[in-house]
């Protein structure tokens, strides 16, 4: 089977496993964790570790910012 997470073309997907660097993200977007955009369990992108009610930091190439950083929240 292949490992879609690992293609060249998937952006680097991170469990924020640290509590306050979650509430620094949540304040730095004035957003509860609920607010944010989700990604469901069974997104083959995800890291194995990740849990439902983890947040999940997705770093993207930019053209103008060379990198974007979204988070997203795991749902089943």
């Amino acid at each position: 089977m292949v490992d879609v997470s690992q293609h060249k073309l998937v952006p680097e997907h991170t469990v924020l496993d640290d509590p306050d660097r979650v509430d620094e993200v949540l304040a730095e977007y004035n957003v509860s964790k609920t607010n944010l955009p989700k990604i469901k369990t069974s997104d083959p992108a995800l890291p194995e570790e990740a849990e439902v009610g983890d947040v999940i930091e997705i770093v993207r190439d930019s053209r103008t910012t060379d990198q974007a950083i979204v988070y997203r929240l795991v749902v089943e």
